[in-house]
């Protein structure tokens, strides 16, 4: 007997991906399940208790910019907050909050138990199902009139899903939903014991795929055979959900492992439940995992430190709010401090003494860790140079006394860690609660992704977050919110939400991930954004609300209000390039308080406003007519006047970039009749799939020469 619920969207993981990915479908009219291991980790922060910082503060306010829920979340949660760089120009202020990790993950799934169209399940999903499976399975079962689950709702299958307008409150509504799943018979434990079942069974079929998927090297897909599509998944109580779009947010939990010295521990991040059943679906389908690694430091009862041999790390005096949304009269919290202490040469010895005992020396680490997050043992291994390395004492939350040890991420064994942890002043007495770790877990190459983040093997799968091999909670709740749209739009017939390098740190996120060849976790840097002065934190509602309304995310009244800002800042910047100061005597006497040099002839507000100790706050007695407008506003202006030598050679440089980002390759293309490509071009381009020649351009491997010759080609075809 097989049980099966029809739904619209099915989205495999409750982690920061999952759940903005569920959010964006739900709040977008489509039916959605959420699956989960355990509904007490949604939204969990497995490792560092912060959010944002350099560059990931730029994703969250994009997040929020386009209406996500991250940056809304962490406004209700945080414990302290810092504007990160404010010694250095606007394009590298980074907000940074302290989150308390358990009021975090209990408030985001309060939002995600309250949002309409959206339903929590707690359960491993076991496989990934096509159309076509789901017709056979659904179709044999209905032969033998087994089909409890099916409600009137429930004839619009996967197979049909363009014929059925996939509209809210039409497809998954709760009488279908049983009281009891794990009460079905004929689904053990294990679903690959089914006879029924595509992961274990239809050879032949399966054979099928691997000709079309392996057929050519670098898994290019021949145009002229079919692609599978989406069709449901099944959970471990051998339940089938029926659905038009999957997305995977697996993040660490698949196939992990925690490994502290010579103890390997098969569990998901925190000691959660790892899943393992994917794994068999995704090779069935043609996508092939890689092994990745990262860690975590050692958590601490804050009552056996000594702080008084730390530096204190207090807060802003006035906090700024991630969200758009909130006021920021509602985020003047009492803060918590953090502390900074460092490491030191008796440190770096009990380490060095100990290589052999470190997973990741003695080769019993398989995966690849981040470059940019190594290990204690890395650092002081490829930076033997340094004498000391910085040591943050971190709160987990305001009811705790567990802190976080940033900056000493390790995999060593137990008596390792007591006793390299108590060579750091302020630690000397310290009482570990969990063991540092590192954890091994599967993902894919996101080179197997479109920039929709949409596989190119299977129509209507979505991958996000670090299944795409990314690291940290933005990288990952940037790419859910993303898959999230596509996903709706993929359903509706609509062109997917594609962010370019120009105008989105997400863009350049995504792109990097799917043209570029990941070797290792990939961080978001700024340094990685070319046009980083144009994609400032403090713009991204000006830079991404449209697509956010766009999308059906961002109300009207939102909508209108960007408009609004968008004309008051250019109007007050026009306004103050015409307004003349005169070198009179009141004017003169101005200046000199402000500690600025006299006028020599008279020169317009904008031309003082660039000077260093001016700006346009202080230069509000100059200018009595000036009209009121609120900080969000002023603060544009501002930037736009002092920077815009340099804001008008980057928008130049875009104007470049976007003639090859429009210039699209079709993608029935047959690169082996483009001549004169290199074979390493041929190759590579058959592996990526690029979509437009601006994507082709950066991918390594080919060349200028290549781009040539492509575009000559393509000119050709166009011409026939």
């Amino acid at each position: 007997m097989i049980y099966h619920i029809d739904t619209d969207v099915c989205v495999i993981g409750a982690g920061h991906a999952g759940c903005e990915a569920a959010l964006a479908c739900s709040r977008l009219g489509l039916n959605t399940v959420i699956f989960t291991m355990n509904v007490d980790s949604i939204a969990m922060m497995p490792c560092n208790p912060h959010i944002g910082g350099s560059s990931k503060g730029h994703l969250v306010r994009e997040i929020d910019a386009l209406g996500g829920e991250m940056a809304k979340n962490i406004d209700k949660t945080f414990i302290q907050s810092k504007m990160l760089n404010i010694s250095k120009g606007p394009a590298v202020h980074s907000l940074r909050t302290q989150a308390d990790k358990a009021e975090y993950s209990k408030e985001m799934r309060r939002v995600l138990e309250n949002q309409e169209n959206l339903t929590i399940r707690q359960s491993e999903v076991t496989d990934i199902l096509t159309r076509d499976e789901v017709d056979a399975l659904l179709g044999k079962a209905e032969e033998a009139g087994s089909l409890p689950g099916k409600s009137e709702g429930a004839e619009s299958l996967p197979g049909k899903a363009e014929e059925t307008e996939s509209l809210p409150g039409k497809t998954g509504e709760s009488e279908s939903f049983p009281g009891k799943t794990g009460e079905s018979e004929s689904f053990p434990g294990k679903t690959g014991e089914s006879e029924s079942l595509p992961g274990k069974a239809r050879e032949e079929e399966s054979g099928n795929q691997q000709e079309i998927f392996f057929e050519k090297k670098f898994n290019q897909v021949p145009v002229e055979k079919k692609k599978p599509c989406i069709g449901g998944v099944r959970i471990q109580t051998g339940t089938v959900y029926t659905c038009k779009a999957v997305i995977i947010c697996t993040g660490t939990y698949l196939n992990a492992r925690c490994l502290v010295g010579e103890s390997i521990t098969e569990t998901g991040p925190g000691g959660m439940q790892r899943s393992t059943w994917l794994k068999d679906a995704m090779t069935r389908l043609g996508i092939p995992l890689r092994r990745f690694k990262t860690g975590t430091p050692a958590r601490m009862d804050g009552r056996t430190l000594d702080y008084s041999k730390m530096k204190i790390q207090p807060g802003d005096p006035v906090v700024v709010p991630f969200s758009y949304s909130t006021d920021p009269a509602d985020v003047q919290i009492e803060q918590v401090p953090c502390y900074l202490t460092y490491t030191n040469e008796e440190t770096h010895n009990i380490i060095r003494q100990n290589l052999d005992r470190s997973p990741i020396y003695a080769g019993i680490i398989e995966g690849t860790g981040p470059r940019y997050c190594p290990s204690i043992e890395d650092k002081v291994v490829k930076f033997s140079d340094k004498g000391r390395h910085h040591v943050f004492i971190e709160p987990e939350g305001r009811f705790t006394n567990e802190v976080y040890v940033d900056g000493m991420s390790s995999s060593m064994p137990d008596d390792v860690q007591q006793r390299m942890y108590r060579t750091v002043p302020g630690l000397e007495n310290c009482v570990i609660v969990k063991n540092a770790y590192a954890i091994e877990y599967d993902c894919i190459n996101a080179n197997l992704l479109k920039l929709s983040l949409e596989t190119k093997a299977v129509d209507g799968l979505f991958c996000a977050g670090q299944f795409n091999g990314s690291s940290g909670y933005e990288e990952a709740a940037a790419q859910g919110l993303i898959a999230g749209i596509n996903a709706v739009n993929k359903i509706r017939g609509k062109e997917p939400l594609i962010l370019e390098r120009s105008e989105a740190y997400i863009g350049v996120l995504i792109d990097d991930l799917v043209t570029k060849d990941n070797r290792e976790p990939y961080r978001m840097m700024t340094s990685r954004a070319e046009y980083r002065l144009l994609l400032r934190q403090d713009n991204a509602d000006l830079r991404l609300r449209k697509y956010g309304y766009e999308a059906g995310l961002i109300t009207q009244e939102q909508y209108d209000y960007v408009c609004y800002k968008e004309k008051a800042i250019q109007e007050e910047t026009d306004r103050l390039k015409k307004v003349k100061i005169g070198a009179a005597a009141s004017n003169q006497s101005i200046l000199r308080a402000l500690g600025s040099a006299e006028l020599k002839t008279a020169c317009s507000l904008a031309e003082l406003i660039c000077r260093p100790e001016l700006s346009y706050d202080k230069t509000a007695e100059l200018d009595p007519d000036r009209p009121s407008l609120t900080k969000d506003i002023t603060e544009q202006v501002e930037i736009n006047i002092r920077y815009e030598g340099y804001i008008d050679r980057q928008k130049k440089q875009v104007q470049q970039f976007e003639k090859l980002e429009h210039k699209k390759i079709p993608s029935e293309i047959n690169y082996d009749d483009v001549g004169s490509l290199r074979n390493e071009a041929r190759q590579k381009l058959k592996e990526f799939l690029p979509s437009s020649i601006g994507q082709a351009s950066r991918i390594s491997g080919v060349t200028p020469a290549d781009i040539t010759v492509l575009l000559i080609y393509l000119e050709k075809q166009r011409g026939r």
